[in-house]
């Protein structure tokens, strides 16, 4: 009887019920995001958990177009974009020098003279827009160039594109490595580790504790570093079988084809959350695997951070009774906000 009893509970702890909820690691923090909510917890300097928390609209249209599977994983790109350089900033904010906080007061009054009630917008919008560009010119086009220079020796242009995608995944990796050596980069790491290991937490059916958070696993395969690299992945694989023999037009292409390669990876990446079969397992094991490195296992302190988040925007307890029949009593309502 108490054999049956045990595995029984391992059996449960095992399954995984998606939750809806996402997030990410920012300074010293975690956002936390459900629906149309988020919310940003941060740990002061003066060791307080801050939240802020968010109403957000999405940048996509919200009729039928919208949700169109293919077309909705480029908006929901763009989304997740804006709320990361929103939450990065309001995070940093907390850690700034008195000159620095004093040149940026002084540069948003002259923004906010040039375009008014839309600074934030034109600032956010820029900045994204800089960031597509490098990344498009580090991931997409350097690889492409540098696969050029074997044209003096390779012929087949079955070689040349494979050897593009794999420069596209090494500098990936080395990318990924060489941020990783960064200590203040670690420390979003770790926190990067609580935010995934709050989500499994819940999602495997246990209550939301720093005890049960410090054992969950510390990757998921929503993460996106998994994303990005289904990314580039997929671009190898597009490359592969697209081809043109204008160089103008190959780059073109690279470019023009960057929303139908997110597109791609969206869906492939929202199959992953919903599903635990051997294909999904197969396909999520190398952005699994690359977690290891943008993933660092947290402490305590930087757990309740991330606990504070998840509860700012998402009722786990109720989550908790509705999919795994599991009744935690609620608890008296932590003042979180300094």
């Amino acid at each position: 009887m108490k054999k049956r009893r045990i595995r029984k509970e391992k059996t449960k702890a095992c399954q995984t019920r998606y939750s809806g909820i996402g997030g990410q690691a920012v300074i010293e923090g975690v956002m936390m995001k459900n629906k149309d909510r988020y919310a940003v917890a941060v740990r002061t300097p003066e060791q307080e958990i801050n939240i802020s928390i968010e109403e957000y609209e999405s940048f996509g249209p919200k009729n039928r177009i919208g949700r169109l599977p293919f077309v909705r994983g480029v908006f929901a790109f763009i989304d997740s974009m804006i709320i990361g350089i929103r939450t990065l900033n309001y995070s940093a904010s907390f850690y700034e020098e008195e000159d620095v906080r004093t040149k940026k007061h002084q540069r948003k009054g002259l923004l906010d003279r040039l375009f008014g009630e839309n600074t934030e917008k034109v600032v956010t919008g820029f900045t994204i827009a800089l960031s597509v560009v490098l990344a498009v010119a580090i991931f997409m086009l350097l690889p492409y160039f540098l696969s050029t220079i074997l044209r003096r020796w390779i012929v087949s242009e079955t070689v040349i594109a494979a050897a593009e995608g794999l420069l596209r995944i090494l500098i990936f990796i080395g990318y990924l490595l060489l941020i990783s050596l960064m200590n203040d980069i670690k420390r979003t790491f770790m926190y990067h580790g609580a935010e995934h290991k709050c989500i499994n937490c819940i999602e495997t059916g246990n209550a939301l504790t720093v005890e049960n958070v410090l054992q969950a696993s510390r990757q998921h395969k929503r993460c996106g570093t998994s994303f990005m690299f289904l990314v580039v992945f997929v671009s190898v694989i597009l490359f592969m079988f697209i081809r043109v023999e204008e160089p103008l037009l190959r780059v073109a292409i690279r470019i023009l084809l960057i929303p139908v390669i997110a597109g791609i990876s969206y869906e492939i990446i929202r199959l992953a959350g919903r599903s635990d079969n051997i294909f999904v397992k197969i396909i999520s094991a190398p952005g699994m695997g690359l977690q290891r490195l943008t993933t660092r296992e947290p402490d305590a302190s930087m757990i309740e951070v991330a606990i504070a988040s998840v509860e700012a925007v998402f009722d786990w307890r109720a989550y908790l009774l509705s999919e795994f029949g599991t009744e935690i009593p609620y608890e008296e309502e932590k003042d979180y906000y300094a």
